[in-house]
């Protein structure tokens, strides 16, 4: 009787190993699911930030008849393959070089296509701030998961990392300048 309840203990052990191995997995694989979509959603939207400020080359370099590069930072990034994170402080500083040509001329600033791509580009930062929200509160959480132990273990062997959080800084001054 003895060694039915000592086999009987180890495969309640074993059951119960098991279970929490596959809750645990699948709760980093869920909340990792999360994060790719968070990270798509941001990256679809840096696109179309990034999009609106190539289409001004344009309008900027017709209406001010100005010659040679307009918003070079966009040409340096043209070129490089950036992630989200870098993609994301480089087109603040576009914006503010695109900011300070419409500062600079009266015209371009009165201009209807300028001025749309500068209502755009305001309605596009409340969405990207909420992008960059939901994925810090999903990347913290996955990374409590994946930090917390028995957890970590689990984490360790199936070689999941810590996420990076986007740093979610001030720009209504810069934004608020556009309107």
């Amino acid at each position: 009787m003895t060694i039915f309840y000592i086999i009987f203990v180890i495969f309640i052990i074993v059951c119960g190993i098991t279970v929490f191995a596959t809750v645990t997995k699948d709760s980093i694989k869920e909340n990792a699911i999360r994060i790719n979509e968070a990270e798509a959603n941001i990256e679809a939207t840096l696109q179309k930030r990034f999009d609106l400020l190539n289409k001004s080359v344009d309008i900027i370099r017709n209406i001010t008849k100005q010659e040679g590069e307009i918003l070079k930072t966009l040409d340096d990034i043209k070129s490089q393959k950036l992630d989200n994170f870098e993609l994301d402080k480089n087109i603040y500083t576009i914006i503010d070089e695109f900011h300070s040509y419409g500062e600079n001329n009266a015209v371009l600033k009165e201009n209807d296509e300028y001025a749309k791509i500068e209502i755009d580009l305001i309605a596009s930062e409340s969405e990207i701030l909420a992008l960059k929200e939901y994925y810090n509160d999903v990347a913290k959480k996955y990374n409590d998961i994946i930090s917390a132990f028995p957890a970590m273990i689990i984490a360790k062997l199936k070689k999941y990392k810590n996420k990076d959080l986007f740093t979610i800084e001030d720009h209504s001054e810069l934004i608020n300048s556009l309107k």
